[in-house]
C-alpha cells in the first residue's frame, strides 16, 4: 500500500507539472492574466481561521503563495489518492482514469472556491471554463500515464 501511495503522489507531481505548463502556455498564447481565484481562496481560509497575513502588501503576496501551494497539496492529494485505489480498478482506461483524475482535481480546487463564495462557475464565460478544463485534463491524463508508467519500472 505505501508503495501505490508514493507511486501516486509522484504520478500527481508529474501531473501538477503538467497541469501548470498548460495553465502558463494558454496564459502565454491568450495573452491572459493569472487567475485571482487561488490567492483569493487562501485569504478567506486564512481569514476564517484567525490567521494574521500582516499587512496588505505581505498579506497578498502570501495569499499568492499559498494560493499556489493549495494547487500543489490538490494535485499531490488526488495523485495519492489515486495510488490507492488504482490497483483496485481492474484494466481502466488512461483516458477514462484521466478524465476522472482531472475532474477530481477541478473540484479540489473549485468546490472550495464556490463554497467560500470567491467565484461562481455558473457566470463563468466558455473562455473560463476552458482555462479551467484543458489544463486540469492535462493533469489527469498525465498523472494516469505518469502512474502506469511508474508502476511497471
Amino acid at each position: 500500500m505505501l508503495r501505490e501511495m508514493l507511486l501516486g503522489t509522484a504520478a500527481g507531481a508529474v501531473g501538477t507539472v503538467a497541469l501548470n505548463a498548460a495553465t502558463y502556455a494558454d496564459m502565454a498564447v491568450r495573452a491572459r492574466p493569472p487567475s485571482s481565484v487561488p490567492a483569493e481562496v487562501a485569504g478567506q481560509l486564512a481569514e476564517r481561521a484567525g490567521v494574521d497575513l500582516s499587512d496588505e502588501e505581505t498579506a497578498q503576496n502570501r495569499k499568492s503563495a499559498l494560493g499556489a501551494l493549495s494547487g500543489f497539496a490538490v494535485g499531490l492529494g488526488v495523485g495519492t489518492a489515486y495510488g490507492l485505489v488504482r490497483p483496485h480498478l481492474g484494466d481502466v482506461s488512461k483516458p477514462l482514469a484521466g478524465t476522472v483524475l482531472g475532474i477530481a482535481a477541478m473540484a479540489g480546487s473549485d468546490v472550495p472556491a464556490t463554497r467560500l463564495g470567491v467565484t461562481d462557475p455558473s457566470e463563468w464565460s466558455p473562455d473560463s471554463w476552458v482555462s479551467d478544463i484543458v489544463p486540469h485534463l492535462a493533469y489527469g491524463l498525465t498523472t494516469a500515464l505518469a502512474y502506469d508508467f511508474l508502476a511497471d519500472v
